[in-house]
């Protein structure tokens, strides 16, 4: 059975909506008189090369020509048996084209829109001031209702060890095993009721019962410890990627708030 790429295969749908490419487009061979464009096969290799990081070569270009001939002689068939008429091929082909559409608006507008070099200064200011400079050693212990919190609170009043009742108690697979530890981290990461129940602990103080969207916790802070964190140079990627990611949400918000929707 013929196996095909996601972007070829889409490539293949889109030659079925938008049909043939301008005649003055090169062709990289001619099927059934329909041209497939030497841009579609350059196109192609660009991609396979980000995505594989396979080098350009006259053996790749000749694979995906062979691959893009072997689809438009599909779609072809497709379409002379009508299947591009079908509803739900049709809704496909457009959701399709919406995509693509929608991903190259969102390239150019990144590309219009470039991230500066006070912007990366700026968010990483934002982010030392946000996480701060300690970092804390944690445990806790989760459960779904504020009476079982009270249970294991008493537990621990009476003397329980801390890990024993995470172990018995805590609904927090990932922790429980470990008693409830949750290694090195900095409240940030934490959402923000129990965030603010951190920072008021000492050293090996446990927190009353604290409620979250995820459930009720209680938190031992086992340690404290200076947090180092990495150089602006080592996190521009990241910082450049959030700038990005929250630049194009806006956008999108902005465009959506515009819109006419009844």
């Amino acid at each position: 059975m013929l196996k095909f790429s996601k972007f070829a295969l889409l490539s293949a749908l889109l030659a079925v909506a938008v049909g043939a490419q301008a005649a003055d487009d090169k062709p990289a061979a001619l099927v059934n008189g329909v041209s497939v464009p030497q841009a579609r096969v350059d196109l192609r290799a660009k991609v396979a090369a980000q995505q594989t990081q396979q080098p350009d070569s006259p053996d790749l270009r000749s694979k995906i020509r062979e691959e893009l001939i072997t689809l438009e002689v599909i779609s072809q068939a497709a379409v002379k048996a009508g299947l591009d008429k079908q509803s739900e091929t049709a809704q496909r082909l457009e959701i399709t084209r919406q995509n693509i559409l929608a991903d190259a608006l969102v390239q150019d507008y990144v590309k219009a829109h470039p991230i500066t070099d006070d912007m990366l200064k700026q968010e990483y200011e934002t982010f030392k001031k946000r996480v701060g400079n300690t970092e804390y050693q944690l445990s806790h212990i989760l459960v779904a209702t504020e009476d079982e919190a009270k249970k294991a609170a008493a537990e621990l009043k009476k003397g329980g060890k801390f890990a024993k009742v995470a172990k018995s108690m805590s609904v927090d697979t990932g922790s429980k095993d470990k008693g409830g530890d949750l290694g090195w981290t900095v409240p940030a990461k934490f959402v923000q009721p129990f965030a603010e129940a951190v920072l008021k602990l000492k050293k090996g103080q446990v927190s009353e019962p604290v409620q979250t969207q995820y459930g009720w916790h209680i938190i031992k802070l086992e340690n404290t410890r200076e947090l180092k964190l990495p150089a602006l140079a080592d996190m521009k990627a990241n910082l450049e990627n959030n700038l990005q990611q929250q630049a194009v949400a806006k956008y999108i918000d902005e465009l959506r708030s515009k819109a006419k929707v009844e």
